[in-house]
């Protein structure tokens, strides 16, 4: 019954949904229309808006560039090869590859978001040596992994709580950091995580088409890349390489240098996690990716060959971003995001703010698909109406009230991205390299798991405890 449900979603979204960046487009102008007439805002400030939040998330777009591209680099080196031909030895069936695929994807998700791409590795590495594996359902597997992501370690949401001298803090929306006892380490977070550990995998396998109707990985290359014959990194190097000896190819190929920048790296990473614990942010994983690079590919000129193939297509990220930006600065600047999330909280109570929550992270993420950037914009209304809302309540029951309500923002942001194709531009570069695969092959699929996820969220926000 699941495989028809997925294949009919698949079919519908293979129609309907347009290219990320024309998603993009559209939101934008429904961004602004909204604006027009919600909040009265005049063309003028719409656009000035918009242009004032265009160039906010450059930093930030480079740095998911670099965890694209440094991930990749890792995932094409030799040590990676080496644990891909191992776990191939032992995923030999089409069901074993959904469900290895989504359950390593979601456990790389709650580690760091920007493991995605190690998930996009594995799926395409495992599509190639195991037949009857559809290559469409398989990129599914890799996005819906993605779901746990703000319930993880590098979630933005509550990191944010916990640091100190945030925004809220500064705004003196709230008194003192929550611990990540209250948010990342809750049951609520816990028994979340676990059930998508177990229902993903299992809900993708169910998903799967019948022999008649799969697109394998070979079906969707396009004819320059069905034909060619693959070439190692080190196979590139050695090509470059002069006959005769001579100083650059000495220093291109030096093993020497490679392993003293690594161990001036290791000394600053160790520095890190041993003085602020597992303090994981984009910096840190950034430099950690670097450096593990580095020491898989052994030598700078390999390296450099690694990080050129991972830089070949990310131009969705280097486009789009700066859209999504402008979108962002629509709904800060007119106030339309505050608008938003005082309207849907002043239908709640204390036992429906949480869901309501949900509901509000989940729309936002839509025109801010970014988890950072939607806290930015909403996270001063939410817990200032959670304050209100939880005026009768204890100190500890009021700041676990506000605990269980940002988790649920957070939530509700990884929800949405089941159909906000955005995303896809993290793995895509990945995942469809040399293929005539789109965004839109895979979102009837997450459509599903979008469906599925919206209960285990409802359930765990309203119900479990912090």
């Amino acid at each position: 019954m699941l495989s028809g449900i997925g294949r009919f979603f698949a079919e519908k979204f293979r129609r309907w949904l347009p290219d990320s960046f024309i998603f993009a487009i559209l939101l934008t102008f429904l961004a602004a229309i909204m604006a027009l007439l919600f909040v009265k805002a005049t063309p003028h400030a719409i656009v000035q808006g918009w242009y004032k939040g265009f160039w906010m998330l450059l930093g930030f777009a480079m740095q998911m560039i670099l965890i694209l591209v440094t991930g990749y680099a890792i995932a094409i080196s030799p040590p990676a090869e080496k644990f891909l031909n191992w776990l191939a030895e032992r995923v030999k069936s089409p069901v074993a590859v959904y469900a290895v695929v989504t359950f390593m994807g979601c456990v790389f998700s709650l580690i760091s978001w920007g493991w995605i791409v190690l998930t996009a590795v594995l799926g395409r590495e495992l599509a190639k040596r195991v037949k009857k594996v559809d290559y469409r359902l398989l990129a599914a597997c890799v996005y819906t992994a993605f779901i746990p992501w703000h319930g993880g370690l590098s979630g933005s949401i509550p990191l944010v709580l916990n640091t100190p001298e945030n925004f809220l803090i500064k705004a003196k929306v709230l008194g003192e950091t929550i611990p990540t006892s209250l948010t990342l380490l809750s049951p609520m977070n816990i028994v979340c995580n676990l059930a998508f550990l177990i229902a993903l995998p299992a809900l993708m396998v169910m998903m799967r088409p019948s022999d008649e109707h799969v697109t394998e990985f070979s079906d969707m290359l396009d004819e320059e890349h069905k034909f060619a014959k693959p070439v190692t990194v080190a196979d590139e190097a050695a090509s470059l390489n002069m006959k005769d000896k001579n100083l650059s190819d000495l220093l291109n190929n030096s093993v020497i240098l490679q392993v003293l920048i690594v161990l001036m790296g290791a000394w600053i990473i160790v520095e890190h996690f041993y003085g602020k614990g597992f303090d994981v942010n984009l910096n840190i994983m950034n430099f950690l990716f670097i450096i593990v690079g580095m020491l898989c590919h052994k030598t700078p000129l390999r390296y450099l060959i690694a990080m050129k193939r991972a830089c070949s297509n990310v131009s969705g990220i280097v486009l789009q971003f700066p859209f999504y930006a402008g979108i962002m600065g629509i709904m800060m600047y007119t106030g339309l995001g505050k608008a938003i999330a005082a309207w849907l909280a002043g239908f709640a109570t204390v036992g429906s703010y949480p869901f309501i929550c949900f509901i509000i992270g989940g729309f936002v993420n839509i025109f801010i698909p970014s988890g950072g950037g939607e806290w930015a914009v909403v996270g001063q209304p939410i817990i200032e109406a959670a304050r209100t809302l939880g005026a009768t309540l204890s100190p500890d029951q009021l700041t676990a009230f506000i605990s269980r309500s940002s988790m649920a923002i957070a939530y509700g942001d990884a929800w949405t991205n089941m159909i906000q194709p955005f995303w896809t531009l993290a793995f895509f570069p990945v995942i469809a390299a040399g293929t005539k695969m789109q965004a839109r092959d895979i979102m009837g699929y997450t459509f599903v798991s979008l469906i599925v996820a919206f209960f285990v969220f409802a359930i765990c926000v309203t119900w479990l405890p912090v």
